[in-house]
């Protein structure tokens, strides 16, 4: 299935980066990421979790399809790792799907446990770091029965889960991430409903997310114990917010909206509190918060994952704290989001500037673009100048003094996009879901021809 052909052509556009930057060092880490619902498939062994029902649900999914196959990596997963290592990457990050590893009663499924133990052990054959995420959304459905994020109980089914995996694997991972994006789970699924689980109602959001976080805490207490030679950490997603003009008003809802899409997930863990937000929330949207909580979410981190996509414009609002304004500048990626490195720089040196903060972990970067193959090429220049302008824009925030450590690109292959299906292609490889067949784009042998220029 690989893509044997096209493997050794060089990129026809370069990523540059000034010699002297620290992103051209040996030490520092590049690697691509994919997430276990988007990609592997083999859904007859495992058991069922939220994604599964969401997909069930009519209208949920943009083109009606599911996970069921994905990109078939459970089967694939050899030719997989040679298609990673072609790239030249460092790393691997990849996530865990609970539902594979744990039947329902909490014993371990051993079919599933083999599985990742296999592929950790052929990344770390190739010298490729395993870079392990817990929880990459795919709640079990029988937690969600039970009240899912909702119910406090669920983030010390977490801990066990966590518990019980970092004990097996051993010293096999180079790094976990407890969550992946909380935001998303807790805002979207939570409160949007337009993830799964699909719950709607500003009373949920919060509560959702302060679970999720209290999951991570006691999940880094167990890792502390179980892999104290492991970087262990969280990755949230930020998302820069700029007022929609110089109005007060404007400037004091895009501080509001500023808490509410990135320090409600980064002070608690790194301060011990939540942002002022939570003063101003009706009392029924509140968490709640019991002694000690903020205490075991502020356990230490080893570092903080940052996701970066792009930035959001906010204008005040008469019904709500603040409104979100659409895309005003071009170009847009087939997400309809905005390309705007100028973000990543500022979100990055923001969270400097604001926090203590420990190493940083570029977890996730990358675009949904208009990707055709066309005689087993697919010449995704736009790709191309995305990453060109972020790796600037990550430069830069190394050059004004934030301790940035890795890069992942997302994604390593097209695959299933959430809510919108297999409508949105974001990987560097490109997936043919009807046979399977895989084809580095461009942007594939770019960033493989980047790293390799070290």
């Amino acid at each position: 299935m690989l893509a044997t052909k096209s493997a050794i052509k060089p990129a026809i556009k370069k990523i540059i980066i000034p010699n002297n930057s620290r992103l051209h060092t040996p030490d520092f880490i590049y690697g691509v990421a994919t997430a276990s619902f988007q990609i592997e498939g083999g859904r007859q062994s495992r058991t069922q979790n939220i994604w599964d029902s969401f997909c069930q649900s009519a209208e949920k999914i943009e083109d009606n399809s599911n996970g069921d196959v994905a990109c078939n990596h459970f089967q694939l997963w050899e030719d997989d790792v040679e298609l990673i290592r072609s790239l030249n990457v460092d790393a691997y990050r990849l996530s865990i799907s609970w539902t594979r590893v744990l039947h329902n009663d909490g014993t371990l499924n051993n079919k599933g446990i083999d599985f990742y133990i296999n592929l950790l052990d052929k990344l770390i054959e190739y010298g490729i770091k395993p870079f392990v995420t817990f929880y990459h959304w795919d709640l079990p459905q029988h937690l969600e029965d039970k009240g899912g994020w909702l119910n406090r109980d669920t983030a010390y089914h977490f801990r066990d889960y966590t518990d019980k995996i970092s004990r097996i694997f051993k010293d096999r991972v180079y790094s976990y991430a407890t969550l992946n994006e909380p935001y998303c789970s807790a805002h979207l699924g939570y409160q949007d409903g337009i993830h799964a689980p699909g719950i709607k109602g500003k009373q949920f959001g919060k509560k959702a997310a302060h679970h999720l976080l209290l999951a991570h805490g006691l999940a880094m207490q167990v890792l502390q114990i179980n892999s104290p030679q492991s970087k262990n950490g969280i990755v949230v997603n930020v998302t820069p917010t700029y007022p929609a003009t110089d109005n007060i008003e404007d400037i004091k809802a895009a501080n509001i909206a500023d808490q509410d899409f990135n320090h409600w997930y980064i002070k608690p863990i790194l301060d011990g509190k939540y942002p002022d937000l939570l003063d101003l929330m009706p009392e029924q949207h509140r968490p709640d918060i019991l002694q000690d909580d903020l205490k075991i979410i502020s356990t230490p981190i080893d570092y903080i994952g940052v996701n970066y996509y792009t930035r959001t414009v906010i204008q005040a609002s008469e019904d709500d704290f603040y409104d979100i304004k659409d895309p005003s500048i071009m170009p847009l990626t087939e997400m309809d989001w905005e390309v705007y490195p100028e973000g990543f720089y500022d979100i990055l040196t923001r969270l400097n500037n604001e926090y203590q903060l420990p190493p940083v972990y570029l977890t996730e970067n990358g675009a949904a673009m208009p990707d055709e193959i066309i005689a087993d090429e697919v010449n995704d220049l736009d790709r191309i100048e995305f990453f060109q302008g972020h790796l600037e824009a990550v430069h830069r925030a190394i050059e004004a003094g934030v301790d940035i450590q890795c890069y992942f690109a997302w994604s390593l292959m097209d695959n299933f996009e959430w809510a919108r299906g297999y409508t949105k292609r974001f990987g560097l490889v490109y997936v043919d879901y009807e046979t399977q067949q895989r084809t580095i784009k461009q942007s594939g042998f770019a960033y493989r021809d980047f790293i390799g220029s070290r």
